[in-house]
């Protein structure tokens, strides 16, 4: 096991390299949306169909940074009563913003404040991608960055790490061994963030982890619910070396957002 001084300075250069790209993402002009996004109602959507009015596709840009991927529209697909997110080369890099891979990421429409974040989804193995449910908001709804994360990373999926990001500021990473594959099969991950100071993770209904701002403070602000799944590049040490053997794909069965 490493020793304790190595794990804090591997969890300090993860929080630096995740804060520079995403800072990034916040900052991609193509990512934007209206500004005056609605606050969202509670909702459960089974995903057998795409709701325009719920959700949009990320389309034609990328985060730049870690992210060695382009988003696609067309990689985010309905079929099955289940919503999809591929990974592959089609039609790379010409048609992936200069990245020599193709992904796809999925986002709210609506801004979405405390309530429990349900998803049943179903992880891809292999290393160097992430398999994520997540909120976030950032410049590109006139707020600053916050953040509440459900990682699957492909090296282990038999692991789940959470972390949340205040103002720009993360480093709150947490690994939970799931006891089981989440590659293999469906499970339910949730987010339950409370207006009283607590942010909640729970897998199968069981609680896993909890954080109450003794760490650094919460996460305030509405945020949209997103789902994707990329590759990492000059992240080895986080997700281990991506290497493409053909097409991967996470699969989502429902998600479900009960406000508080």
């Amino acid at each position: 096991m490493p020793s304790t001084t190595l794990r804090r300075r591997r969890r300090a250069r993860l929080g630096t390299l995740v804060a520079a790209a995403l800072v990034g993402l916040a900052a991609t002009p193509a990512l934007a949306t209206p500004a005056a996004a609605a606050i969202g109602d509670s909702f459960d959507d089974d995903l057998s169909w795409y709701d325009t009015g719920r959700w949009h596709k990320a389309d034609g840009w990328t985060n730049g940074g870690m992210f060695d991927v382009g988003w696609r529209a067309d990689h985010a697909w309905h079929s099955g009563g289940v919503l999809g997110l591929n990974l592959d080369t089609t039609p790379c890099p010409s048609g992936c913003s200069g990245r020599p891979y193709a992904g796809a990421e999925v986002r709210s429409n609506d801004l979405y404040s405390y309530g429990r974040f349900e998803v049943r989804m179903k992880a891809a193995a292999g290393s160097g991608t992430v398999t994520s449910f997540f909120t976030y908001t950032g410049p590109s709804d006139g707020q600053p960055w916050d953040e509440i994360d459900v990682e699957i990373l492909g090296r282990n999926t038999r692991q789940l790490q959470t972390n949340y990001f205040t103002d720009g500021v993360g480093g709150h990473e947490t690994v939970i061994d799931l006891g089981f594959d989440a590659a293999a099969a469906y499970h339910q991950y949730a987010i339950e963030w409370w207006d009283g100071g607590t942010i909640n993770w729970f897998v199968d209904g069981r609680l896993v982890h909890q954080e109450d701002g003794s760490r650094g403070p919460l996460p305030t602000r509405p945020q949209r619910i997103m789902m994707n799944f990329w590759p990492g590049v000059g992240v080895d040490d986080w997700l281990g070396p991506f290497r493409y053997e053909g097409q991967r794909t996470a699969t989502y069965d429902w998600v479900r957002y009960t406000r508080y």
